[in-house]
């Protein structure tokens, strides 16, 4: 049996593409979760000081008391925005990389395969076992991979729906127990 050395150059370019690209993503990723992080920062911060300045103007108890009456509000409004954009980053990177990685995949199988023809062609008179053995084992990965993608798929389709249940009644939730602020 004879290997091609140009397929194998390609499939190393291949998969060193594909560790790029998917440090690229992840990159991008950290990118945005950083921002959020600054940004949400910046937001609570912005939101103490001016409760901090409003509770300082107060001109009686009662107005004071509907201000810090007040304070939990928005930064439950703030919380739940910031998971909920935490939560689409990481789905977003999960959904970018598993479909890198299906591509890639997909290009290995088809490299491996034209390989594997390749090299079969040249074996040597009685290894046809040989041949008929591998022919199996490649044939159960690519389905094993196949199930396995498909369980996968459906996992993080329940998931996402999950957390857009829970996400959906934690707001509702958090509506419901908030105190209105009133001054009487």
């Amino acid at each position: 049996m004879s290997i091609n050395t140009e397929s194998l150059a390609s499939v190393n370019k291949a998969t060193s593409n594909f560790l790029l690209s998917a440090a690229n993503t992840a990159l991008g990723s950290s990118e945005r979760f950083t921002n959020l992080n600054i940004d949400t920062t910046r937001s609570v911060f912005e939101n103490s000081v001016s409760k901090a300045k409003a509770l300082m103007d107060a001109k009686d108890l009662q107005e004071a008391i509907a201000i810090q009456a007040s304070l939990a509000e928005p930064s439950n409004e703030i919380a739940t925005a910031y998971f909920s954009s935490l939560y689409e980053i990481f789905s977003q990177n999960q959904e970018a990389l598993t479909q890198m990685l299906e591509a890639q995949f997909g290009d290995f199988q088809k490299s491996a395969s034209s390989l594997f023809e390749n090299t079969t062609k040249s074996a040597p008179a009685g290894s046809e076992i040989v041949v008929a053995a591998l022919r199996s084992t490649f044939n159960a990965t690519n389905t094993a991979f196949n199930n396995m993608n498909n369980v996968a798929k459906k996992f993080v389709e329940t998931a996402q729906s999950n957390m857009a249940a829970a996400t959906s009644a934690a707001v509702k939730s958090a509506e419901k127990k908030l105190p209105k602020a009133s001054i009487q």
